[in-house]
Parts: C-alpha cells; structure tokens; sequence
C-alpha cells in the first residue's frame, strides 16, 4: 500500500533521486513522505501530507550521503502525523528503516523492547524494526546480519528498506509485499514498483517472497534467509519512462481513459484472426477448463462478474468471488481452475485466496498487468492484459483490458456459436472506444448533475457489472453516494431510494428481453421523478423514456460493455473536476492494496 524507494550508487544526486522516486510512487500513498540519507551518520527529513510538503521541508534542510531510502506512505497503524511517517528509527539514531506492510506480532516486540529501555516516538508498527536492529548491533552483529536477525522476528507481510550509519549499503527484504531491484549502469535501485526508476533504467529484478537484497557500490546480490546466493534473472521493462507522465492532461485518470484504445490493442495484438475466427493464448497452455471460480477485489472483481458470464454462457460453471470472503472461506473447488483477476498482481487478499485454493490442489491462473508480479509467478499460468503503467488510483484503461483478455480467455478456452461475431467486435473494439471518447456528451451530464444527492446505476447481463463498476468510480473520485444494481433488483428496495435528485444511469444495449425489461426498470424510475441517464447503442427505444442519452457504436453486447463502461468513467471524472476532488489521490485510497 505503500511506496518505498532506495538507491545506490547516484552520489551527490542520491536525494533528488529518491524525491523524483517518491513523485512516482505516490499513487502508492500519499499521507505522508520521508527520506534518510546515510553517511557517518542518518540524515533524515520527513513530514505528513503530500510529496509537496516533503519537498517544502526539505528546501531548510542540508541532507549528505550516497545511500539512501524513503517512503510515502498510506496510513494503517497510526494516523498520518509527522512522527507516523517513515523512515523510523532506533534510540541511537544510526538506523533508519521504511517497511510497506503490516506487522502481524508488533505490538509484543514492542512490549518486550520497552521492558528492554527502548523509547519508542510513533504508533507504527514499523518502529519495532530499527529498535530490534539496534540490538542486534549492540549484541555485536555485523549490519547484514543485524538486519536479518530483526527480519527473521517479524510476522506478518512487510517489504522493508534499511540504511545503518557508516556502512554504504542498503539492505531490503520481502515477504507478501512487493520490492524490485533496478539495476542501472552506475547505480543501484530498489522500489516497491517500477515507475519509481523506470526513467534511470530498464532493467529489473523481481524479489521473491523470502529474499534478502544488499546493494552496494560493487552491485547488488540477493540471498535466501540462510544467506545462499540466489542467482536471479534481470528482466527488461517494455514501455517508455513517458508512459508514467501526464502528456498534457490535467490527471493521470484522464490521460488513462484517453489511452484505452491502445491498450485495448495492446492486449489484442496478436491473440485473434478475425480471417480464422480463431483467439491464440497458446502461451497458457490447454486449460479445458470444466468450471471456472474467479477471485478478485473492488474493480477487478466486476470483470471477474464480466467473466464468469463468458464462461456460463458458453456452458461452463463459472462464478465470480469476492477475493476476502474466498480466503477465509473457500467453496468447494473440484477440478475447477481459479482466476485471480488483479491488476498489479500484488493484491493481498486475492493473493491469499489463489494461495487457499493451490493449497486445495486447484490449477491456478492470474490475469494481471504486471509481469513479474507475485500472483504471476505463483501461478500455473499468467495471462497479461497489456494495458501499460497506470498511475491513476482509480482504474480506468486497465478495467477495459481485463474485460478485453477475459473475452479472449473465454474464446480460447471454450465454444461458443458467434465466436467470429465477438472476434470481430473484439477488433473494432479500439476505434469504438475511441469513437466514444471523442463524442461524448459526458461533461454535459456532469454539468447538470454535479449536484446530485446520490447517483444509481444499473443494468442486466454483461451490462450489470458496468453498472457496479460506474458507481464505484464514482464513489472514489467525487465522494457522493452511489450504487449500483442489477436493473431488476431496483423495484427489491432499492427504489425507496429513488427521488427528483438522484439521476439514474440505464445501461441498455441491443433490443433483446434483458433491454426491454431494463426499458421497464427506467419507466418505474421516470414514474418516481427520477431524471434519467440512458447509454445506448440506439437498438431499442429506450431514449424515448430519457432526459439524457450518451450514445455508443452498435457492437456485440460483450464489446458494448465496454463501450458504456467509457462513458461512465467520463461522467464521474467531469462530476468530479467540477467538485474540485483530488481525481488521481482521492482521500483514504491507494493504488494497489497489499495488506489485508
């Protein structure tokens, strides 16, 4: 949840490398930023609030040294105060230690080192770690073996970072949170996620679970926790260093929705023949699957709704779990394969829930943006969306990715009789989007509605976990109220609800039995004095009974998910601009949730 940064080997530059690190990674957490620089002894400067603060308080300070660390954080333990933030240190002040994590045992240890004399500053379980190192060293242990003995007390999951006055290294071990190595020319670098160096190289080393790193000015080695070499593989990043900028937008999320369409064929390329009718994911092997079971959380798991009903509708059981509630309570799996369905492939409760159902002999596979993420390593198989780095907290180009390649994993894997029909909506997919995004009259709906009491959306089959997907973008970036339902559920309590200020966006597509009585679900909330917003590919009359339509290209009903899912992403962004919202940093968020 939070983002670390070290590095190595910059000398004079070490500091404006770690605060551009920082820059990169705040999508990580922005509650709270710090630096520590070592030489003879830790230079540090911290503060609460954004990575702006950090600098402010930085522009006072003089900080020397040519190995450092720093951190901004998400807060867990402790509110986002000055004292909470990261780095900690011991009592001496010669350690300074970032962690991304929780703790699991830290309120024990830190019972046992108070008893010891230790004085403690902050409510972090953090803090516990640089009071264990400091006794380690005054046990006589040399800093290496200092900081294992400390890693080796921990529970719980935790990438940590460690500097010790007057040695030039910086020590960094993981376990269920993600930490990368950055191998450059001259330098050295580790981050919690590539962006955070990706502009001094592009070589990588991904850290497995139980790996200890030391980076020096001779290189960097990785261990095991008994001290064996590991040799590790240096893997090259393929996108531009540019990708992780704004280019000219005013948000990340906006630049992100304007993206879709080339992450769209990104994940496309390569994978269909329209000429064939024909989708190759012949990388992941023959799956044949006989059921499918979906884990996943927030966004991700409304694809994974998207996805189940790919698979049923080619007639195979599929359902679509919430990852937190699988973990501690996995369903009967049989030969079923388990999809994870995680973006950054480091979510923590999908991750447990991949790990429950391997534990019960299930073959495993993650759909996730990130090479060398830990649910791709750990699974059987791994199907990437290719959808590019995305800053923006609120997932946008990679929702439309993963409804794209679980298209594709449902094609390859199972029958279905209009598989040239999806294929080619699958290949118009792209302009569609971008067709959408140069005529929507989103912005308009906004201007009307930004002052809304609560907003509802809802849908029926493939249109259903849009309509889920719609309220929660905007819940996260305008903070209103909104919810979102199966269209046929709305008259099942929901419709108390219903009033003059809460427009109602209708997802209908098509002119089957599932738009008509959708088309009914709208008439029930015009009757209320509902104001209602139609998305539509025009197949049906459904703009008779609206005060609004936003219109998208007639397509299949699985690329129309898509389609519409568009629009609503630019209704919550303009709502939330007009509100004057933090878009890409909304309060109490992050990125990628690694704590469970």
């Amino acid at each position: 949840m939070c983002g670390i940064i070290g590095c190595v080997g910059r000398g004079d530059e070490t500091l404006d490398t770690l605060v551009h690190g920082l820059s990169k990674l705040e999508y990580r957490g922005y509650d709270s930023a710090g630096v520590a620089l070592a030489n003879d002894h830790i230079d540090l400067c911290k503060h609460s609030g954004k990575i702006a603060d950090l600098r402010e308080a930085l522009s006072d300070r003089t900080l020397s040294g040519s190995v450092g660390i720093g951190h901004t954080r998400w807060s867990t333990h402790g509110p986002p105060t000055d004292e909470n933030a990261h780095p900690h240190q011991d009592c001496t002040g010669d350690v300074a230690v970032v962690h991304n994590g929780i703790i699991e045992n830290y309120q024990s240890l830190r019972d046992e080192l108070v008893g010891a004399g230790h004085t403690f500053t902050s409510d972090t379980d953090t803090e516990v770690v640089p009071h264990l190192i400091e006794d380690a060293l005054s046990s006589g242990a040399d800093p290496e073996d200092a900081v294992r003995e400390a890693i080796g007390r921990l529970d719980g999951s935790f990438a940590i970072a460690v500097v010790v006055a007057g040695c030039d290294s910086v020590f960094a071990a993981r376990n269920d949170s993600p930490l990368v190595l950055g191998i450059g020319e001259d330098a050295t670098y580790l981050a919690s996620d590539v962006p955070a160096f990706r502009d001094f190289t592009d070589k990588v080393v991904y850290l497995a679970d139980g790996e200890f790193a030391r980076l020096n000015d001779d290189g960097w080695t990785v261990t095991d926790t008994d001290g064996t070499v590991i040799e590790k593989d240096v893997d090259t990043v393929q996108w531009d260093p540019e990708e992780t900028g704004k280019s000219g937008y005013d948000h990340f999320m906006l630049k992100e929705i304007h993206e879709q369409p080339r992450a769209l064929r990104q994940c496309l390329r390569g994978r269909v023949d329209e000429l064939a009718g024909t989708v190759d994911i012949g990388d992941l092997g023959d799956l044949s699957p006989t059921g499918v079971q979906f884990v996943a959380c927030g966004t991700s798991y409304h694809a994974a709704l998207h996805g189940a009903q790919l698979f049923r509708e080619a007639g195979i059981p599929a359902q679509a779990f919430l990852a937190s509630e699988y973990a501690t309570a996995t369903p009967p799996i049989g030969d079923a394969l388990v999809v994870g369905v995680t973006q950054s492939g480091e979510t923590a409760d999908t991750l447990s829930a991949l790990r429950a159902a391997r534990r019960r002999g299930a073959r495993t596979l993650a759909v996730t943006n990130v090479v060398g993420s830990t649910a791709a390593r750990e699974c059987d198989h791994a199907l990437y969306i290719r959808a590019g780095p995305e800053i923006g907290v609120a997932a946008t180009k990679t929702f439309a990715s993963q409804l794209a390649a679980l298209n594709l994993l449902a094609l390859g894997t199972s029958s279905t009789g209009d598989a040239r029909q999806v294929i080619s909506a699958l290949r118009d997919l792209p302009g569609h989007v971008q067709e959408v995004l140069d005529e929507s009259a989103a912005q308009e709906v906004a201007e009307l509605y930004q002052d809304a009491s609560a907003y509802f959306f809802i849908g029926r089959g493939y249109q259903n976990p849009v309509a889920l997907e719609g309220a929660l973008k905007m819940k996260e970036i305008t903070y209103k109220h909104a919810e979102g339902f199966a269209a046929g559920e709305l008259k099942h309590g929901p419709l108390a609800l219903v009033t003059e200020n809460t427009p109602v966006f209708a997802i209908v597509t098509g002119d089957d039995e599932r738009a008509r009585k959708t088309i009914g679900n709208v008439k029930e909330v015009e009757a209320r004095d509902a104001p209602v917003v139609a998305i539509t590919d025009g197949q049906s009359d459904v703009e008779r009974y609206a005060d609004h339509v936003l219109h998208i290209p007639e397509t299949h009903p699985r690329a129309a998910a898509v389609l519409a899912n568009t629009h609503l992403q630019l209704v919550s962004y303009h709502t939330a601009a007009l509100l004057g919202r933090n878009i890409d940093k909304p309060r109490n968020l992050a990125k990628s949730v690694t704590v469970e």
